[in-house]
């Protein structure tokens, strides 16, 4: 039987201010926009959208030429241009290669297809996956430095808290295309350090009709897609989408659940287009994090609880509960042939609450002082380092269960002018966005129980640790021009003025609130670049581009290293921290000189100035943000398709270079680094090489197999090389506790009876490869999976490798159902 799990929303459309019933000022500028928009729709007067009604039919005699793909020049939807006129390599993806990939969900395709594109598994949930694309992230984890900036239909969905992204919310079975843009492109805003992610959602009239895709797999994996599009008369159209997901997980302690539903309805009249969109979604998720590996104990390398069981877990519960409503209008009107006017304006409600159980800050300070053990009499045998007798050992609560609270609401708008004329492409547009967040963290002592739960001590009150109330806005105007210098050589210009102010105001659960902050941050980014036609479908381009990023709500309420807190985020003062800047000089060719053939090469570098990281002060989650003055990555991305008969070939290769550019010091984990220029960053490999071929066996049948390859990754904690602080007097110790190098294959079967009928199945990581995607050096406090109890017995409390493991084969097997 089909068991689905999923927390659907159960609220009613609410777009409330929740104090004393007011309509939130966002929707109402939504239902006035659209009332205006309906009103614009009715004239016949237009010119009408000549260029968007061109007929997409080749002759005989073009059926070979390269085809033309249009692409987006900034976050809103709209007038779009030849992707070989631009400086820089954008790549696109389509629902329906997505589909065929039968990868596990979106992030997942990503890192299996789009050049650049890498993930960290960190957290251990298909989900919460920490994506990199050439050394920049987009993750929903709080505290992770964030560097791509990612739209939905122009709504920016990082989340202002954190820049945070929950992949979990995305509404895959609604999103018609992903486009990846890379560099510090000014025009797509605030957090596009190495680059922007923007999708566009389906409609009843690009995808009318109904789909359904129903899967099965491995850890009682289930999802169910469904969307239908309905194209009316007189310009009317409607499309719903949803998606259920539930499984046990690959890992102890790990089921998870998600469901969303999108909506759009719309009309399109003469030259003038609205549609209104709803997401909503809710979603359990349990990430267990990194596992212990190998550790040095009494001078000998000892395995660790990864080896022993890589489907185990350190320590649990770990639970993320997101819940999201979003609405939004777009608006667009032709005022010629080659001129369009677009706005939208948003309103977005994310809340997120999350259940972590760690070990005490107590019980960690009583493990690493009291290692050595007591003597017969009670007393510790290093008492000026132990500080408590064996009985106070024995009393101490070992574990602490931490309850967050996330509340953040944003709304804004967004207005672009699209014009064409013979010799230039133009983008003028204006932003303005504007967030509230609200954050609590409870605390309640407690336990572990014998495989590392943890259960709340009821003898122990559950109190607030921390609190904060933030507010930011962002106003900003931008613009960007492709000039046709010459029928084959065309200039892009583009520029963004931002200006942003973070507020926020620490909340004392025991009175006495700090003052309210305030920053304001301005900058102008400019970014020019140049496209080359020399023949035979090659493209030579080049540019130069600049982009910023603001201290967010979380980074500025947990700025200073004397006072420490906790991630999931503990807030405890908020100092200036300053804004990031990137710059990105890019350099490549293209050649499509057919529709079978395509290779694109790019070489980058991207500073970082002022780049905010997160600084761990102890080896559990206690840390700080701080600015660190440099940051450089740099490399080469090669891209090449070939079809040949029933065949069709990918192949994707990208070196990075993710490093440290300026002399500095780096908390990560249990150790401070000491960092120098040239140093490689953790958790980024060197090399990425994927490899993909499907062959149309028969006109009902299909195979497919890819090859992703990854180049060995440095462990947090271990950049420099040693695998502990240095102690004055003694040799450093030193180690390579890098993660090596790694390739998965994966197979997949397609058969198609009739048209409207698809049967698919797929195995993941064929050879059931045993690899990791990240490591970090810390305390481990359950060697051998047992809890360190120095009044029981002395044992060494020495720092370990930990790891974020791979999950093993897997298997799926699904049914897919087009109507038309």
């Amino acid at each position: 039987m089909w068991l689905l799990r999923p927390r659907l929303p159960s609220r009613r459309f609410a777009f409330r201010s929740g104090k004393g019933g007011t309509t939130h000022p966002a929707f109402r500028l939504i239902a006035a926009a659209a009332l205006v928009a309906e009103a614009l729709a009715h004239p016949a007067v237009a010119a009408g959208n000549s260029s968007a009604a061109t007929s997409s039919v080749s002759s005989p005699d073009q059926a070979e030429a390269p085809p033309v793909t249009i692409v987006g020049t900034a976050p809103l939807p709209g007038l779009g241009i030849d992707r070989d006129l631009l400086p820089y390599e954008v790549q696109t993806a389509s629902s329906d290669d997505v589909a065929r990939s039968l990868s596990l969900n979106l992030t997942d395709f990503m890192d299996r297809n789009l050049t650049g594109v890498n993930t960290n598994n960190i957290q251990g949930n298909p989900f919460q996956t920490d994506v990199t694309f050439r050394g920049f992230r987009a993750s929903s984890i709080l505290g992770t430095p964030q560097g791509l900036s990612v739209y939905l239909d122009g709504v920016r969905v990082n989340e202002p808290f954190g820049d945070v992204v929950n992949w979990d919310m995305l509404p895959e079975s609604a999103i018609a295309e992903t486009t990846l843009v890379p560099g510090s492109n000014p025009v797509y805003g605030l957090n596009t350090l190495g680059g922007a992610l923007a999708f566009t959602t389906k409609s009843g009239l690009t995808h009318p009709g109904l789909t359904a895709d129903l899967s099965y797999g491995s850890n009682n994996r289930q999802r169910l897609d469904l969307g239908y599009g309905w194209r009316g008369s007189d310009g009317w159209h409607a499309f719903a989408a949803g998606t259920l997901f539930a499984e046990n997980g690959w890992r102890d302690h790990s089921p998870s659940d998600l469901g969303n539903g999108f909506f759009k309805i719309g009309r399109t009249l003469g030259a003038t287009s609205w549609d209104i969109t709803y997401l909503g979604g809710s979603s359990r998720l349990l990430g267990n994090g990194l596992l212990p590996s190998y550790r040095w104990s009494n001078k000998q390398l000892m395995s660790g609880l990864y080896e022993d069981s890589r489907s185990a877990v350190y320590s649990y519960p770990d639970e993320t509960r997101n819940r999201l409503d979003q609405v939004a209008l777009n608006v667009s009107h032709w005022l010629d042939d080659k001129t369009q006017l677009a706005g939208m304006v948003y309103s977005r409600s994310s809340r997120r609450s999350g259940t972590n159980g760690d070990v005490s800050n107590e019980y960690a300070d009583y493990v690493e002082n009291c290692e050595n053990g007591f003597n017969a009499n009670g007393t510790p045998k290093k008492p000026a380092k132990c500080g408590y007798t064996r009985a106070q050992g024995a009393a101490l609560n070992s574990a602490v269960l931490n309850d967050t609270r996330a509340s953040q609401d944003s709304y804004g708008a967004m207005l672009n002018l699209f014009k064409e004329t013979r010799d230039h492409h133009l983008t003028l547009g204006a932003s303005y966005d504007a967030s509230r967040s609200s954050y609590a963290r409870y605390e309640q002592l407690g336990w572990f129980t014998a495989d590392r739960g943890v259960v709340a001590d009821p003898t122990s009150p559950r109190t607030q640790e921390a609190g904060v109330r933030g507010h930011a806005e962002n106003v900003a105007v931008y613009a960007a021009d492709t000039w046709a210098l010459l029928p084959d050589t065309h200039l892009t210009l583009s520029g963004r003025w931002n200006q942003a102010r973070v507020t926020n105001t620490l909340l004392d659960p025991n009175g006495g609130d700090q003052p309210r902050e305030s920053f304001t941050y301005r900058k102008f980014n400019p970014a020019l670049g140049l496209a080359q036609k020399v023949g035979g479908g090659v493209t030579l381009f080049a540019s130069a581009s600049q982009s910023n990023r603001v201290p967010t709500v979380i980074e500025l309420g947990c700025a200073d290293p004397t006072q420490p807190c906790r991630l999931p985020v503990g807030l405890q003062s908020d100092p200036y921290l300053k804004q990031v800047v990137s710059r990105t000089v890019e350099a490549g060719f293209r050649w499509q000189p057919s529709s079978d053939t395509y290779l694109s090469l790019s070489a980058y570098r991207t500073l970082n100035h002022d780049d905010i990281l997160f600084m761990n002060a102890t080896a559990t989650q206690m840390g700080y943000f701080a600015n660190f003055d440099r940051t450089r990555y740099q490399g080469v991305d090669l891209s090449a398709r070939k079809r040949i008969g029933d065949v069709t070939l990918r192949f994707n290769y990208s070196h990075l270079e993710a490093t440290y550019d300026a002399t500095g010091t780096i908390n990560a984990g249990a150790r401070t680094i000491q960092a120098k220029p040239g140093m490689q960053m953790a958790g980024l490999p060197r090399e990425t090489i994927k490899i993909g071929a499907d062959w149309a066996a028969t006109g009902k049948f299909t195979v497919g197999m890819d090859m992703v390859a990854y180049s060995r990754r440095v462990t947090a904690g271990n950049e420099d090389g040693l695998i502990a602080d240095p102690v004055p007097g003694k040799a450093p110790t030193v180690g390579n506790w890098g993660i090596p190098g790694y390739a998965l294959f994966n197979l997949r079967l397609a058969y198609r009876p009739e048209k409207a009928m698809e049967f698919y199945a797929g195995v993941n990581n064929l050879f059931d490869r045993r690899y990791e995607t990240f490591g970090l050096i810390a305390q481990d406090v359950f060697p051998n999976g047992q809890l360190l109890q120095p009044h029981i017995t002395p044992r060494d409390s020495a720092d370990a490798r930990f790891v974020a493991p791979g999950a093993p084969r897997s298997y799926v097997v699904g049914v897919r159902y087009r109507f038309m």
